[in-house]
């Protein structure tokens, strides 16, 4: 792994060579994500040394050392750790679903306009109707049913996982991400050129491949985006769908609870777990797009 200098140019042991300019390039690239976290944490210790209250703003120590130990028991609430997977199972068994109706749905309505003009009046009554105002509603359709009643389960390790998961946490977490994704996948198909479709009738494509090779392919980066909106909202919704009856874990109801007991360190330790959490997820989709849809940047330069 020796690194050879010559002439300005870099050579290490594998033969690759990089120039000073690359090595410049290659560390500001690496500093520049980094440079918004550091600052707000300075921020956050000049602030929390100014206020000295740790129920305004706690220090970064003592959210820090919630976030260093994460197997640990929180004030009689669980440990940071299970919450998180608590709440990841729910957003993505409720944010799953939103895709699997969402999408096909999508496709359908913005391929066929007698199928647009028969759903969209009757969704865009709902799409204005804050995923929170559904609350009542759903409680009353639901009460505190889980995946543990609907299977019959009333006992033992597996009840007390799948009695976590409320049927009205789902719908109010599926309200939210649906909207976004079947915005998009109508849009993304719309905007799929008439000519792609003409040809490939042309060239004796089945309606049937038209939608797998043709429609779903192109409109896949507006469908992306969409579900990284989806993905977003259905971790916000997720802090009021865990306020519900029946709620006894999951991140949103541990920082519900360490709000009312004053323990701000706690609240701060889980949202920022969500941010975490859901900035992976995102990065997942990123990925996809990086490597999948690298040729729509190409086309739109």
């Amino acid at each position: 792994m020796a690194i050879i200098f010559n002439n300005g140019i870099f050579q290490n042991g594998f033969g690759i060579k990089f120039s000073r300019v690359d090595i410049k390039l290659w560390t500001v690239s690496l500093l520049i994500p980094v440079l918004a976290p550091i600052f707000l944490i300075f921020l956050w210790l000049v602030l929390a040394s100014r206020i000295d209250n740790q129920v305004i703003l706690p220090g970064v120590w003592e959210v820090g050392i919630l976030l260093f130990h994460p197997t640990q028991d929180m004030i009689g609430m669980g440990s940071l750790a299970g919450n998180v997977l608590v709440s990841l199972l729910r957003v993505v068994i409720g944010y799953s679903i939103a895709a699997v109706v969402a999408i096909p749905l999508g496709v359908v309505m913005g391929y066929y306009g007698l199928i647009f003009r028969f759903f969209n009046g009757f969704l865009s009554l709902f799409r204005p109707i804050p995923p929170l105002a559904w609350v009542p509603l759903v409680m009353a359709w639901f009460g505190i049913a889980s995946l543990a009643t609907l299977m019959g389960i009333e006992t033992g390790k597996l009840f007390i996982y799948l009695n976590n998961i409320k049927f009205s946490m789902l719908f109010i977490i599926f309200i939210g991400a649906f909207y976004p994704i079947l915005t998009s996948t109508i849009q993304g198909v719309k905007t799929v050129g008439v000519t792609l479709i003409d040809s490939a009738r042309v060239l004796g494509a089945s309606e049937n491949q038209i939608f797998r090779k043709v429609l779903i392919p192109a409109a896949m980066p507006s469908i992306i985006t969409g579900m990284r909106i989806g993905l977003g909202i259905a971790w916000m919704c997720l802090v009021s769908a865990e306020m519900l009856p029946g709620s006894l874990s999951g991140i949103g109801y541990m920082i519900t609870h360490a709000f009312t007991l004053a323990s701000t360190d706690i609240v701060i330790a889980g949202m920022i777990s969500i941010g975490v959490v859901g900035a992976l997820m995102d990065m997942v989709f990123r990925r996809i797009e990086l490597k999948k849809f690298s040729w729509r940047k190409q086309a739109e330069s």
